[in-house]
């Protein structure tokens, strides 16, 4: 084969490369040239910023796995009690319905510790001050155990009798104490074990109290729930009860709040949980509304903030305390009805404890990663969060950021719930057009709660 005119065998052809100066590297004496941050010359400036914020909240709920898994094997019976050690960020007990509690290494996620308390459902745990535990059951006893320095086998410390079952605990924040509901509230003194307990009760008042706490803030005031629908407020001081007020449904959990001393959460059978102030009970501060059956649980984080809910329908919800609606909803296929609802001490976890027998432990916020993070990591998230903020009033990022995937029982419920709230709504309009009750102020849901108050 001929080769192609004027080229020669073995021309050497020279290519001409692009050569630029070396890069100034940090530190150089290259003066740096400041930002220009006039909007003029960044005229699309907020529109980058809305793209931005846009993909942020879709990433957030596309990395979102709140569920970090079960302790250990769990329990052979439904948890019904959980009590989370002050003292320690790892420690966690739990009491199931045939009388076993069980303490958890929430690190690990194994069992540390297990005894046959009681006869059957164990009602209430608590942390003493040196970090022992108190359980209270049905079979009418309240034990002392030490579980970090006894086997699983050994006796309890010590074991007080009553003369019906025990349904709810409460440590003193500081006292060497605690308070227990059946009929009545009785307090016990854990440095006088063999004397008789207080006994404090409302006057002529025989039903049955489903739970007490001790605030955390003022803490010789003790609130009590019963199946009568009456929340009492009681001061130990003088072993006197306060406040009694009527609420239109029963209530199954009391949870004060730590960081405001005067309000407390209340776990309803009307789904809705009812946020108080101690000192005006006759309307409620706040009413969150999601849940579709009894709620059998609460409790305020560490940080006042927010609660943290357990109901019936077998879904777990966070809430804040300022806002009506939830701002997450955690459940699993096989988890079935949940009693049992805690905060770790840190706020980033929260744990569950349901009909099933196991106990959950999930992220507070969902899509939130743990472990090491570089700057640069540390400095896009939080520009992430604030690009969020900044526009979550704009209607496709709220919509992304309030979407959750129901289950679909939950789902039909809320719909049917809905459709009888608006017919009960229809039906009091029209009564209101065609009596004098068209004269009176409408009453709002918060002051719907309460019926009476008595001092």
């Amino acid at each position: 084969m001929e080769d192609a005119p004027g080229v020669e065998e073995g021309t050497r052809r020279k290519i001409k490369t692009l050569s630029r100066a070396p890069v100034q590297t940090a530190g150089s004496d290259v003066a740096k040239l400041p930002r220009n941050l006039n909007p003029e010359l960044h005229p699309f400036e907020r529109a980058r910023e809305y793209t931005r914020a846009v993909n942020a909240v879709k990433l957030e709920r596309m990395f979102a796995k709140p569920f970090v898994g079960q302790l250990g094997s769990g329990h052979v019976d439904g948890v019904y009690s959980m009590a989370v050690d002050g003292h320690s960020l790892q420690r966690v007990a739990s009491g199931s319905g045939d009388g076993v509690v069980k303490v958890w290494d929430l690190t690990s996620r194994e069992e540390i510790w297990n005894t046959s308390a009681h006869e059957n459902i164990v009602k209430g745990l608590c942390w003493t001050q040196a970090s022992q535990l108190v359980t209270c059951a049905s079979d009418k006893t309240i034990k002392l155990w030490d579980p970090y320095n006894t086997p699983s086998d050994a006796e309890p410390l010590a074991t007080w009798l009553g003369t019906t079952g025990f349904t709810s605990i409460s440590h003193h924040r500081s006292r060497n104490a605690f308070a227990v509901a059946s009929d009545v509230i009785s307090i016990y003194d854990l440095e006088r074990p063999t004397a008789a307990p207080e006994v404090i009760a409302w006057p002529n008042k025989a039903d049955t109290i489903t739970s007490v706490a001790f605030n955390q803030v003022e803490t010789s005031v003790i609130a009590s729930c019963a199946t009568d629908r009456a929340v009492v407020l009681y001061d130990v001081r003088t072993s006197m009860p306060v406040a009694k007020t009527i609420l239109s449904f029963a209530c199954n959990a009391v949870s004060w709040n730590p960081m405001e001393a005067y309000n407390f959460a209340l776990a309803s059978e009307n789904h809705d949980v009812m946020i108080f102030d101690s000192r005006n009970m006759t309307r409620a501060l706040n009413v969150l509304k999601d849940h579709v059956a009894a709620v059998m649980d609460v409790q305020f984080s560490p940080t006042g903030q927010e609660l943290v809910t357990a109901s019936y329908d077998r879904t777990l919800r966070i809430w804040k305390r300022d806002e009506g609606h939830s701002r997450e909803i955690y459940h699993t296929k096989r988890m079935q009805r949940l009693f049992a609802a805690r905060w770790t001490p840190d706020s980033k976890y929260v744990l569950s404890g349901s009909d099933d027998g196991n106990v959950r432990i999930w992220r507070a916020n969902a899509s939130q990663t743990e472990g090491p993070k570089s700057a640069k990591h540390r400095q896009a998230l939080e520009y992430n969060e604030a690009l969020v903020t900044r526009y979550g009033h704009m209607p496709e990022i709220r919509r992304i950021k309030r979407h959750r995937h129901i289950p679909k029982v939950v789902k039909k419920a809320q719909a049917i719930k809905r459709e009888e709230l608006n017919a009960i709504k229809r039906k009091e309009e029209n009564e209101r057009k065609h009596s004098s009750k068209q004269f009176k102020k409408r009453r709002s849901e918060r002051d719907k709660m309460v019926l009476g108050t008595e001092e």
